[in-house]
Protein backbone atom coordinates (compact mmCIF):
# COMPACT_ATOMS: atom_id res chain seq x y z
CA UNK A 1 0.00 0.00 0.00
CA UNK A 2 1.33 3.89 -0.32
CA UNK A 3 3.16 5.24 2.24
CA UNK A 4 0.57 7.61 3.09
CA UNK A 5 -3.10 7.55 2.10
CA UNK A 6 -3.18 10.42 -0.14
CA UNK A 7 0.13 9.30 -1.79
CA UNK A 8 -0.60 7.82 -5.26
CA UNK A 9 1.51 5.47 -7.57
CA UNK A 10 3.09 7.75 -10.66
CA UNK A 11 4.30 4.84 -12.52
CA UNK A 12 3.38 4.11 -16.06
CA UNK A 13 1.53 1.02 -15.24
CA UNK A 14 -0.66 2.32 -13.13
CA UNK A 15 -1.16 5.66 -15.04
CA UNK A 16 -2.15 3.45 -17.75
CA UNK A 17 -3.89 1.08 -15.96
CA UNK A 18 -5.80 4.28 -14.93
CA UNK A 19 -6.20 5.30 -18.43
CA UNK A 20 -7.68 2.29 -19.48
CA UNK A 21 -10.38 1.73 -16.99
CA UNK A 22 -11.84 5.77 -17.57
CA UNK A 23 -11.89 4.88 -21.37
CA UNK A 24 -14.21 2.04 -19.94
CA UNK A 25 -16.43 3.65 -17.81
CA UNK A 26 -14.37 2.79 -14.84
CA UNK A 27 -14.23 -1.36 -14.78
CA UNK A 28 -12.02 -3.78 -16.84
CA UNK A 29 -11.35 -7.07 -16.17
CA UNK A 30 -7.84 -8.26 -15.33
CA UNK A 31 -7.26 -10.33 -17.96
CA UNK A 32 -8.35 -6.68 -20.15
CA UNK A 33 -5.36 -5.11 -17.77
CA UNK A 34 -2.64 -7.56 -18.26
CA UNK A 35 -3.02 -7.76 -21.64
CA UNK A 36 -3.57 -3.99 -22.71
CA UNK A 37 -1.33 -2.24 -19.94
CA UNK A 38 1.28 -5.12 -19.25
CA UNK A 39 1.39 -6.08 -23.16
CA UNK A 40 0.78 -10.21 -22.11
CA UNK A 41 -1.32 -11.93 -25.12
CA UNK A 42 -4.05 -13.44 -23.99
CA UNK A 43 -3.00 -14.01 -20.13
CA UNK A 44 -3.88 -16.89 -17.68
CA UNK A 45 -6.82 -15.24 -15.70
CA UNK A 46 -5.45 -16.82 -12.59
CA UNK A 47 -1.81 -15.41 -13.33
CA UNK A 48 -3.96 -11.76 -14.58
CA UNK A 49 -4.95 -11.58 -11.14
CA UNK A 50 -1.57 -11.86 -9.67
CA UNK A 51 -0.49 -9.41 -11.20
CA UNK A 52 -3.24 -6.90 -10.77
CA UNK A 53 -3.28 -7.31 -7.60
CA UNK A 54 0.28 -6.57 -7.08
CA UNK A 55 -0.59 -3.89 -9.47
CA UNK A 56 -3.26 -2.07 -7.34
CA UNK A 57 -1.79 -2.53 -4.07
CA UNK A 58 0.22 0.43 -4.68
CA UNK A 59 -2.33 2.77 -5.73
CA UNK A 60 -5.82 3.58 -3.54
CA UNK A 61 -7.46 4.68 -6.61
CA UNK A 62 -7.78 1.29 -7.62
CA UNK A 63 -9.57 -1.79 -6.61
CA UNK A 64 -10.09 -5.78 -7.63
CA UNK A 65 -13.24 -7.41 -6.53
CA UNK A 66 -13.22 -11.13 -8.19
CA UNK A 67 -11.97 -10.41 -11.41
CA UNK A 68 -12.78 -6.63 -12.27
CA UNK A 69 -10.64 -4.38 -11.77
CA UNK A 70 -12.78 -0.94 -10.84
CA UNK A 71 -11.25 2.81 -10.74
CA UNK A 72 -12.05 4.29 -7.28
CA UNK A 73 -12.89 7.90 -6.85
CA UNK A 74 -13.09 7.87 -3.09
CA UNK A 75 -14.89 11.33 -3.39
CA UNK A 76 -11.53 13.26 -4.47
CA UNK A 77 -12.80 13.89 -7.81
CA UNK A 78 -15.50 16.46 -6.88
CA UNK A 79 -16.60 17.92 -3.77
CA UNK A 80 -18.85 20.70 -2.36
CA UNK A 81 -17.32 24.01 -1.63
CA UNK A 82 -18.91 24.36 1.61
CA UNK A 83 -18.39 21.34 2.97
CA UNK A 84 -14.81 20.67 2.25
CA UNK A 85 -11.69 20.94 4.19
CA UNK A 86 -8.33 23.26 2.68
CA UNK A 87 -4.95 23.06 3.42
CA UNK A 88 -3.46 26.53 2.15
CA UNK A 89 0.17 25.93 1.83
CA UNK A 90 3.44 28.16 0.90
CA UNK A 91 6.82 26.39 0.42
CA UNK A 92 10.30 28.50 0.22
CA UNK A 93 12.76 26.88 -1.58
CA UNK A 94 16.68 28.01 -2.88
CA UNK A 95 15.72 28.52 -6.04
CA UNK A 96 13.41 28.08 -8.86
CA UNK A 97 13.75 24.95 -10.08
CA UNK A 98 13.31 21.90 -8.96
CA UNK A 99 15.96 19.49 -9.24
CA UNK A 100 18.08 20.85 -7.76
CA UNK A 101 16.49 23.20 -5.65
CA UNK A 102 15.04 22.12 -2.27
CA UNK A 103 12.75 22.97 0.47
CA UNK A 104 13.59 25.42 2.98
CA UNK A 105 10.53 26.18 4.89
CA UNK A 106 6.59 25.03 5.09
CA UNK A 107 3.59 27.04 6.09
CA UNK A 108 0.59 25.98 5.74
CA UNK A 109 -3.38 26.68 7.49
CA UNK A 110 -6.26 24.57 7.20
CA UNK A 111 -9.24 26.35 6.35
CA UNK A 112 -13.15 24.88 7.39
CA UNK A 113 -16.14 26.53 7.06
CA UNK A 114 -14.68 29.70 6.09
CA UNK A 115 -12.59 29.70 8.64
CA UNK A 116 -8.60 29.19 10.24
CA UNK A 117 -9.14 26.45 11.97
CA UNK A 118 -4.83 24.76 11.94
CA UNK A 119 -1.82 25.62 11.41
CA UNK A 120 1.33 23.36 10.52
CA UNK A 121 4.67 25.55 9.98
CA UNK A 122 8.17 24.42 10.13
CA UNK A 123 12.03 25.36 8.75
CA UNK A 124 13.42 22.42 6.53
CA UNK A 125 17.27 21.67 6.28
CA UNK A 126 17.16 21.58 2.70
CA UNK A 127 20.73 19.78 2.52
CA UNK A 128 22.63 21.93 0.50
CA UNK A 129 23.13 26.01 0.45
CA UNK A 130 21.38 28.55 0.25
CA UNK A 131 22.34 31.12 -2.28
CA UNK A 132 22.78 34.74 -0.90
CA UNK A 133 20.10 35.60 -3.50
CA UNK A 134 17.50 33.74 -1.40
CA UNK A 135 18.61 34.78 1.78
CA UNK A 136 17.91 38.31 0.50
CA UNK A 137 14.59 37.70 -0.60
CA UNK A 138 13.52 35.24 2.36
CA UNK A 139 15.55 36.08 5.04
CA UNK A 140 16.20 32.05 5.70
CA UNK A 141 19.74 31.74 6.28
CA UNK A 142 22.15 28.61 5.95
CA UNK A 143 22.65 29.25 10.33
CA UNK A 144 19.05 29.08 10.80
CA UNK A 145 17.98 25.74 8.98
CA UNK A 146 21.07 23.58 9.70
CA UNK A 147 19.90 22.57 12.83
CA UNK A 148 16.41 22.24 11.51
CA UNK A 149 14.77 18.67 10.34
CA UNK A 150 15.16 17.44 6.80
CA UNK A 151 11.81 17.01 4.82
CA UNK A 152 11.86 13.34 5.36
CA UNK A 153 11.72 14.04 8.83
CA UNK A 154 8.62 15.81 8.59
CA UNK A 155 6.76 14.83 5.59
CA UNK A 156 4.75 12.11 8.12
CA UNK A 157 3.57 15.32 10.05
CA UNK A 158 3.06 17.29 7.27
CA UNK A 159 0.72 14.51 4.81
CA UNK A 160 -1.18 14.04 8.12
CA UNK A 161 -1.65 17.40 8.25
CA UNK A 162 -2.72 17.53 4.92
CA UNK A 163 -5.13 14.27 5.31
CA UNK A 164 -7.77 14.17 2.43
CA UNK A 165 -8.23 18.42 1.80
CA UNK A 166 -8.36 20.31 -1.52
CA UNK A 167 -4.47 21.45 -1.33
CA UNK A 168 -4.39 25.58 -2.33
CA UNK A 169 -1.48 27.52 -3.12
CA UNK A 170 -0.63 30.86 -5.07
CA UNK A 171 1.40 29.66 -8.19
CA UNK A 172 -0.19 26.03 -7.10
CA UNK A 173 1.91 24.22 -10.22
CA UNK A 174 5.26 25.86 -8.07
CA UNK A 175 4.34 24.48 -4.92
CA UNK A 176 3.20 21.32 -6.04
CA UNK A 177 6.35 20.52 -8.00
CA UNK A 178 8.75 21.32 -5.54
CA UNK A 179 6.32 19.32 -2.61
CA UNK A 180 5.99 16.00 -5.17
CA UNK A 181 9.75 15.90 -5.90
CA UNK A 182 10.72 16.35 -2.02
CA UNK A 183 8.16 13.21 -1.32
CA UNK A 184 10.04 11.48 -4.84
CA UNK A 185 12.97 11.44 -3.00
CA UNK A 186 11.82 9.48 -0.39
CA UNK A 187 9.24 7.55 -1.55
CA UNK A 188 10.30 6.74 -5.86
CA UNK A 189 7.14 6.48 -8.22
CA UNK A 190 4.73 8.20 -5.59
CA UNK A 191 3.03 11.87 -5.49
CA UNK A 192 0.63 13.82 -3.77
CA UNK A 193 -3.19 12.68 -4.67
CA UNK A 194 -5.19 15.30 -3.20
CA UNK A 195 -7.17 17.77 -5.63
CA UNK A 196 -5.68 21.38 -6.20
CA UNK A 197 -6.91 24.56 -6.34
CA UNK A 198 -4.59 27.87 -7.76
CA UNK A 199 -5.15 31.65 -6.20
CA UNK A 200 -3.19 33.00 -8.77
CA UNK A 201 -6.15 31.26 -11.77
CA UNK A 202 -8.67 31.63 -9.48
CA UNK A 203 -8.09 35.49 -8.89
CA UNK A 204 -7.93 36.35 -12.73
CA UNK A 205 -11.15 34.65 -12.80
CA UNK A 206 -12.90 36.21 -10.08
CA UNK A 207 -11.36 39.63 -9.44
CA UNK A 208 -10.07 40.80 -13.07
CA UNK A 209 -9.94 44.47 -12.48
CA UNK A 210 -6.93 44.64 -10.54
CA UNK A 211 -3.23 45.35 -11.77
CA UNK A 212 -1.81 41.85 -11.45
CA UNK A 213 -2.45 38.86 -9.40
CA UNK A 214 0.85 38.72 -7.28
CA UNK A 215 0.46 37.77 -3.62
CA UNK A 216 1.12 40.92 -2.36
CA UNK A 217 -1.11 42.50 -4.54
CA UNK A 218 -4.28 40.03 -4.34
CA UNK A 219 -3.81 40.79 -0.48
CA UNK A 220 -3.58 44.47 -0.91
CA UNK A 221 -6.69 44.25 -2.70
CA UNK A 222 -8.32 42.39 0.49
CA UNK A 223 -6.62 44.40 2.66
CA UNK A 224 -4.71 41.23 4.26
CA UNK A 225 -1.90 42.34 6.29
CA UNK A 226 1.20 40.36 4.01
CA UNK A 227 3.93 41.45 6.72
CA UNK A 228 7.26 39.10 6.27
CA UNK A 229 6.31 38.51 2.57
CA UNK A 230 8.52 35.33 1.07
CA UNK A 231 8.56 33.28 4.40
CA UNK A 232 5.91 30.21 4.03
CA UNK A 233 3.88 30.98 7.00
CA UNK A 234 2.84 34.79 6.31
CA UNK A 235 2.35 33.88 3.02
CA UNK A 236 0.29 31.02 3.72
CA UNK A 237 -1.85 32.94 5.99
CA UNK A 238 -2.45 35.37 3.67
CA UNK A 239 -3.20 33.09 0.77
CA UNK A 240 -5.77 31.36 3.53
CA UNK A 241 -7.56 34.82 4.12
CA UNK A 242 -7.28 35.16 0.25
CA UNK A 243 -8.83 32.13 -0.54
CA UNK A 244 -11.49 32.72 2.04
CA UNK A 245 -12.57 35.76 0.26
CA UNK A 246 -12.17 33.74 -2.94
CA UNK A 247 -14.83 30.88 -1.95
CA UNK A 248 -17.18 34.05 -1.09
CA UNK A 249 -16.83 35.33 -4.72
CA UNK A 250 -17.43 31.87 -6.32
CA UNK A 251 -20.69 31.07 -4.28
CA UNK A 252 -22.16 34.24 -5.45
CA UNK A 253 -21.48 33.25 -8.92
CA UNK A 254 -22.92 30.09 -8.45
CA UNK A 255 -20.19 27.99 -8.51
CA UNK A 256 -20.77 25.42 -6.01
CA UNK A 257 -18.40 22.27 -6.22
CA UNK A 258 -14.63 21.64 -7.02
CA UNK A 259 -14.87 20.18 -10.68
CA UNK A 260 -16.87 24.14 -11.27
CA UNK A 261 -13.94 26.01 -9.66
CA UNK A 262 -11.66 23.75 -11.88
CA UNK A 263 -13.03 24.74 -14.66
CA UNK A 264 -13.57 28.15 -13.62
CA UNK A 265 -9.74 28.50 -13.44
CA UNK A 266 -9.22 27.63 -16.76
Amino acid sequence: MPPYPNLISDSLLVNETIALLKSRGGFASAVKVVDRVMRISSPDPGLAKLLVSDLIDTDPRLSLSEDTVELVENGTVNRNLNETDYVVFDLETTGAKSPPCRVTEIGAFRVRNGEIAGEFQTLVNPETPIPEFITSLTNITNEMVKDAPKFSEVVSAFMEFVGNSVLVAHNAAFDMRFLNAEIGKIHQNYRVGNPYLCTVKLSRKLIPEIENHRLNTVANFYSIDLTNHHRARADALATAKIFINLLGRLDEKGVKDLVGAQRLKK
